[in-house]
């Protein structure tokens, strides 16, 4: 196994049950390991932010974000995934 490739998942919307399960699942058909997860739910807005390792993905990382954002759409939250690059560029001085 080579370098890891990170990328980060944000889940934002009422909470409902089944939303881990569901991008879960997607993550796990698409070859993607969970690093890290955390979720809150406050006043019912349900919160998930997962760091999750995309090195030898099933697929593009194109159709992985495609797939989530159609889940988003399909349960009415708002689902995306960024590359850690992104992330760390912003944070460098």
């Amino acid at each position: 196994m080579g370098s890891i490739s990170k990328a980060v998942v944000t889940v934002l919307g009422f909470d409902r049950k089944g939303i881990i399960a569901r991008v879960s699942t997607i993550l796990y058909e698409r070859g993607i390991n969970i690093l890290d997860i955390s979720q809150t739910v406050l006043d019912g807005y349900f919160n998930m932010v997962m760091m999750v390792d995309i090195s030898e993905p099933v697929g593009s990382f194109s159709q992985l974000s495609d797939e989530l954002n159609a889940l988003g759409e399909e349960l009415g939250l708002q689902i995306r995934i960024q590359k850690s690059e992104i992330f760390e560029a912003m944070h460098q001085v």
